[in-house]
Formats: C-alpha cells, structure tokens, sequence
C-alpha cells in the first residue's frame, strides 16, 4: 500500500485538489468544501459532513467500495463517487489531537481549511451577446475582448480577485443559446458544468431579450446549481419603457435577480454579495423550484428518475430529474457518458419507452415538446412580471439596418467602410510612422556615436535598431486598423457584414458567419482561426480555417506599408486595399476548389442572431488598442528581437581576411551564402537573394521581413547617407544595368508571394491544434505553391506588358 505521503504528492500532482476519496486508509483530514447538485449536498451535510469537521479514513470495503468514515464520533459510509464531492485538508500522518476546528488545530491547516472555503469558483454562463466577457472584464480587471456578435469567446478564461474576505475565480465560458448536444459551445459548457463542479453559476441574462435569454435559465433550473442571475443592460430595458417585477421573479426562480449595466460597471459590486450570499447557503436566498412540465411529461420524468435513483453513481454525479429529462430526450453524448453503469438498459429502456409515448400523444418530436413547455413557463413568469411599454422604442436600434443590410446599399457601403478604414490606416497612420522613424534614426545615430567602432556597435545599430525598429514604426498603423476592428465589433455591425455576405459566401461553400473569423484575420490569424469554433458544421469550420491565411493580417502590414509607400506614390489606400481584396479572391478560390474535390456536402443554413446597434465605449476601443499595442511590443522584444540579432550575426560572420565593402561583405556571409542558395527558387519571380532571405525568416513572423530587409540593406547607401530610412534605400537599390532594382512591378510582385505563402509559426500550430496536422501540413504546402505559381505568372505577364 501505498504511504500517506506518496498519495498526498500523487494527488498534487494530478489536480491540486484533494477529496475525501484521495485519502488513504488510517488518514485523516478536515473537511474544506461540499460540492455536488443541491439534493446530494443537504443530504451529505445532515450526516456532518461540513466545513471544519475532522474526518478518518477507518477502510474500505473488500471490493474498494464504499469506504467507511469517522466523523463526529460517528462510524458512516460512502460510496467513492459521494466522498468525491468533499474537499479536504489533509492532515500529517500520526496527528491526532482531540481538538475541533474552531479551537487549537495547527495554524496552517487552520488557513488551508479556512482558504478554500472562503474560495469560490464562479461560473460564467450566457447568450452570445449578452455582455458575460463585459461583465467578466469588469469584475476582474483582466482585458478580454468584448464583441458585439456571437462567438468572441471561443474557450473559458478565469479570472480571479477578492471580495470582503473571498477569494472569487470567474470562469468566462463559451456563449450559448442552450445546453444541447448541437454545438461545440453547448457540449463545452455542459461538461463544464457537469464534471468541474464549479460552487455557484452566475447566469448573465440580456434585459432586453428576457424571452430567448431565459431559455437556458430553464435548462440551468433542471440542472440545480446554485444560481445567481445578472440582469445585464438593465438600463436599456428602462430606457425602452418596459418595467420589470424583479422581487416577484425571483420568487418564481427561487433564486435572486440583480440589475447590472456591466460594460458601466453598476450594479457589479449588488452580484458580487448575492454570490457570497447564496455561496454560504443563507437561509431565504435561494430555494429550488421545479419546472412542471404537465402530467404527462413529469411521470416520464419520474418513471425514469425511480430508476436512476437505484444507482448510487448516478444519485451522486447528477441531478435525478435533469438527468431522466435529457434521457428521455434523447441525448446522445450523456447516453454515451452513462452507457457501463450496471443498469444502464432498464433506464434506457424506460427513456425510449417515455419518448415514444410522449411523441405519440403530443404528436411532436419530444424536443420541441420541452422546448415548448420551457417557454411557456417563460411567457408565464414575464407575464406576471414584466409590463411593455406602450410604443416599443427598440425598434429605433434596428432602424439603421434599413440602409446598412439593405439589398442595393449593403454591399457598396461595406466596400465604403473597409476602403476607409485602409486609407484612414495608411494616411493617418503616416504622420506618427513619420515621427519614430526620424527618431529611431536619431537614436542610431547617437549609438553609433557614442560607441567605438567594432562588433558592439554593429550589433545595437544595425542589427538591433535597423531590425526592431524597421518594424516599431509601424505601430500607430496597427493601432488605427485594430481601431476599426474594435469598432466593427463593438458596434453590432461585424454580425450586418456576415448577413450582408451570407449569400455570396453560400455559394462559394461556406457558411456567413465564416466571414466573422475573415475580418478578424484582418487583425490576426490565431484568433480568426480559434473564432470558427461557432460555426457547427465541421466542413464549414475546415474551410474558413484553410482559408485564414489568405486574409491580411497586421503582421504582413509592415510590409504592405513599406513598399506601398515607397513605390506607389498614388492612391495608396487603393493599392493597400487591392491586396486584401486579392486574399479574399484566392480565399474564395481555394474553397470552390475545396468544395468540388475534399468536400461536396453542402453548407448548413444560415442562423445567425443580428443584435442591436450599440455605441461603443470608448474605454473598451481603448483598451482593445492597448492590448495589442503590448502584444505587438512583446513580439518586437522576443521573435522579430531574436530574429534581428540571428539575421546579423548571419551577416557579420565570418570576417574576410581582407577589406570588404559592406555589400561585398554581406554577399561573402553565412545570410549571403544561404540567399545564393534560395536564390535560384526565387529569381524567376523577380527577385534578388537578399529578398529570398527575408521570406525565409518572414517563416516565423511577417514583421521579420521588413527587420531582415533592414538589415540586408542596412550596407545600401543613398547619395552618401547610411543614416537614410529603409524606404530610401530600397528606393537606391540598383540592377546590373544600373537601372532601379525595385519597381512598382517588382514591388507589388514581392507583396502578393507575402500575401499568399506559409502562414507565420503561430498560425500553422492554430490550424494544427483546431484541424489536425493534416490540414496543418496541406494549409503549407498549399499556399507555398500557390504564393510561387501567382507571383510567377504576375511577374512575366507584368514583364510583358
């Protein structure tokens, strides 16, 4: 047998939690924390099991289950799955002091008991759209993103902060409209809920959408967690002139009810109590209310819960009448879950045998049939509480989609907004990219000064500041493009473009919302990747993923911006928006293309929520912007630093024995013997070896392009200056011929290989981690070619004319 002390360490380990069940015979432990559904933890608790009480391990039953305890100087058993439920503190093997709790048991263990039941672990759960990660951002002070639009949060977050002497851990999880078996979203909150068993679910609840909104509360009902619910947006349910009897209410959910305005912050401190409040079980704060589903359903109900009810496991792991319920509809993953318990056909048998009977005599499928009961006890409970107002003043929050989502504007003015949100980017986006270059060049200039010459000064001046800072300028562009992202979001117009788009993006194969996960691709592929977890089908979720990387991205906007500026001297935002307009037209291409080999099925129709219109706060824009401001700066300190130095050194080393102009140097080097080497691959596209270099390090991030061209070029002249920006360097570059090297050909040529090639390190391990490393390994081997074949035939089609 194992010793107390290796279990405990094994424990550790694997969770960082202990449960009754984890102590070893002869143990012993103080009881930190009751989980479970409502019924099981009354139960448990009326046997003594409460915070503060000593528990010993006396043993087990020859077949390992149950286990019997001594508690309060009582002998009680059992089962593992019940004492599973229990977190503890364990106690030291040999310490047996008589002593309770509240008197003389050591100091520390006295802390661990008294800090994990003073923990609470809060689940977050709503509509999309209904302001959870508002609220979460709010209550935590973390930055997560907020969106106007379903699915911004594509996975849980957790936050954690203290409240009058609780530790709180806020789980933001996926948005859902249900907790079905239809979608990623509502398998992933389900499980949450069922098998983390977090201690309290805060419900956030749109105000003015009660009807759809509270359909999910009916489901966390059945399930009987203990719930809080956050009435969210309140003030726009006020503004609309409806009035709303929350005190009655409440007493119909059993559960209490708090106006919130999160994305204001009011009302946050009112949700923070009610949790501590229903967390420490005080008495008239919560009480458990059935929904009657009428006679008939609830003797199905019953019929199968009786046999439920039989088995200890499944008495303990669930909720008797949620669990019968979803039986009796038909749910293939709890079916799945539960099918190796002993009496697992007889429930079956009898759910199957409830389903028939139920759809026989409602002449329904049993799905509508609950879906049905669910809101008419909605429309009962909001009949009794909720008075509209007389003219339905929401009405104005959907007047503007009578110009933007009409049949003839939509479209124009969709183009109207992206063309002005890539002109805003290039031409405001100039005066500050201005500013840090003069300043940038200032600070190498005073480097390079101050410094004797020699490896040193090398390094800091043109591998350091001619790396990161080629790349540093371009951040107040980034900062104006996730500006309007931000905007799109936040508006409520980021869903109109999906609706807009839903018919051009069907008949090239995918889905409308797949156009959601595109303008976020804009601002970064990662997350545009991780966003398509909204879109059910998976062919549709394989497609949009394939098809990311063809959207231009902010690391590819250095790029765009350097040569953009320097070899276009007219309508720049015009030549800007032209190569996110081709990304979008190879996008569509490659997914015809794998629509009629791969995949031949057809999309799913489009379902998608359009919610109001909603002016956006400032502080989120704002915060939005600081976040990928730190994000960008980050990667500037780390890859494209790293990437800059490596890029040098490549170039510095080995030293000839002789003198070397600095270009002949750069050619006699490691980085000039490997741009040889690649140069064959990419001369018949135009370019030189050193522009070969660049691709290749651009591998792990876009921006490390314009940092190697920094450095590449850093030797290049311009009419004696080798302080000049990038931009007049390649302007100087020369042929053999001595004519210019880079022209507007050879420029936008070099930009379409970036636009189309291998998406950056980070990207491929996204399309990895959410299609597999299939479709990784295709997504590089496709647009590598793909990148290769379109700038070839550019180039000598441009040649030729």
């Amino acid at each position: 047998m194992a010793t107390f002390a290796s279990a405990m360490e094994a424990i550790s380990k694997d969770t960082g939690i202990t449960t009754l069940t984890d102590i070893p015979t002869g143990g012993s432990c103080i009881i930190s924390k009751v989980h479970g559904h409502g019924g099981f933890r009354h139960r448990i608790m009326e046997m003594g099991f409460v915070k503060g009480e000593r528990v010993d391990v006396i043993k087990n039953a020859p077949l390992m289950d149950p286990v019997e305890y001594s508690i309060m100087g009582s002998h009680v058993s059992l089962r593992r799955s019940e004492s599973d439920n229990i977190e503890v503190v364990p106690l030291e093997e040999g310490y047996h002091p008589d002593f309770d709790f509240n008197g003389t048991i050591e100091a520390h263990v006295a802390r661990e008991v008294e800090t994990t039941a003073k923990t609470i672990t809060v689940a977050l759960v709503g509509n999309p759209n209904c302001g959870k990660t508002s609220f979460f951002n709010f209550a935590t002070g973390l930055r997560e993103k907020v969106g106007n639009y379903s699915g911004v949060t594509v996975s849980s977050k957790v936050g954690t902060f203290y409240h009058k002497g609780y530790t709180i851990n806020l789980v933001d999880l996926p948005g859902t409209y249900s907790l079905t078996e239809y979608s990623p979203e509502e398998l992933y909150v389900r499980d949450y809920l069922l098998n983390h068993n977090p201690d309290l679910v805060l419900n956030i609840v749109d105000a003015g959408n009660l009807e759809r909104n509270m359909y999910l509360t009916t489901q966390l009902i059945d399930m009987n967690p203990r719930l809080v619910m956050a009435l969210n947006m309140y003030d726009e349910l006020e503004q609309s002139g409806d009035k709303l009897d929350i005190p009655s209410l409440e007493k119909m959910l059993g559960f209490p009810i708090v106006p919130v305005v999160a994305r204001t912050g009011k009302g946050v401190e009112d949700v923070l109590e009610q949790i501590v409040h229903t967390y420490c079980d005080e008495e008239g704060y919560t009480k458990h209310i059935h929904i009657n589903y009428g006679e008939n359903v609830e003797d199905c109900i019953s019929s199968v819960k009786e046999l439920i009810d039989e088995d200890g496991y499944l008495r303990d792991r669930y909720h008797g009448r949620y669990l019968a319920l979803e039986l009796i509809q038909g749910d293939k993953v709890i079916t799945k879950s539960i099918s190796k318990v002993p009496g697992f056909a007889e429930i079956k048998e009898a759910a199957d045998r409830s389903r028939a009977r139920l759809e026989k005599e409602y002449r329904n499928d049993i799905s509508d049939i609950v879906s049905d009961i669910r809101y008419g006890f909605i429309r009962g409970a909001l009949k009794e509480t909720l008075t509209p107002a007389k003219e339905d003043k929401r009405k104005l929050a959907y007047a503007l989609d009578t110009v933007l989502t009409n049949r003839y504007l939509g479209f124009p003015i969709l183009i109207i907004f992206l063309w002005i949100m890539f002109q805003t980017t290039f031409t405001l986006g100039a005066y500050p990219q201005q500013w840090l270059e003069t300043g940038i060049g200032a600070l190498g200039r005073w480097i390079g000064s101050i410094l004797p010459e020699g490896m040193l000064n090398d390094l800091l001046v043109d591998g350091v500041i001619s790396g990161v800072g080629g790349v540093l300028v371009f951040l107040p562009n980034i900062l104006i493009l996730f500006m309007f992202i931000s905007f799109l979001e936040d508006t409520g117009y980021m869903a109109r473009a999906a609706f807009i788009m839903d018919k051009l993006m069907h008949r090239i194969g995918l889905h409308g919302k797949s156009f959601i996960p595109y303008i976020i691709g804009f601002g970064c592929g990662v997350p545009a990747i991780m966003a398509t977890r909204t879109l059910e089908n998976p062919k549709d979720r394989i497609l949009t993923i394939l098809t990311i990387p063809f959207m231009s991205c902010s690391a590819r906007l250095p790029v765009y911006l350097l040569f953009v500026a320097a070899f276009f001297s007219r309508q720049q935002g015009l030549v800007l928006m032209s190569l996110y307009l081709v990304g979008i037209v190879f996008a569509i291409l490659t997914s015809l293309l794998l629509n009629k080999t791969v995949f031949k099925n057809a999309s799913d129709q489009f379902v998608m929520e359009l919610p109001p219109y909603r002016f956006p706060t400032v502080r989120n824009i704002l915060v939005h912007m600081w976040d990928k401001s730190v994000l960008y700066l980050k990667k500037m300190g780390t890859v494209i630093l790293a990437a800059s130095v490596i890029i040098w050194a490549l170039g510095y080393f080995p030293r000839p024995k002789t003198e070397m102009t600095r270009a002949e140097q750069n050619e006699y080097s490691y980085i000039g013997r490997i741009g040889h080497a690649i140069e064959p691959v990419v001369r018949p596209l135009g370019f030189d070896w050193r522009m070969g270099v660049s691709l290749a390090t651009g591998l792990a991030a876009k921006e490390v392009v314009v940092s190697s061209l920094g450095v590449l070029y850093e030797a290049q002249e311009v009419d004696g200056d080798e302080t000049a920006g990038l931009q007049e360097k390649l302007k100087s570059v020369t042929a053999d011929d001595g004519s210019a090297f880079f022209t507007p050909l050879r420029a936008y040529t070099f930009l379409l290989f970036i636009l189309l090639y291998f998406p950056c390190i980070a990207a491929i391990t996204a399309i990895a981690k959410e299609a597999g490393r299939k479709w990784a390994a295709f997504s590089v081997v496709y647009t590598t070619c793909l990148a290769w074949i379109v700038s070839f035939i550019f180039w000598h089609i441009g040649l030729i004319l």
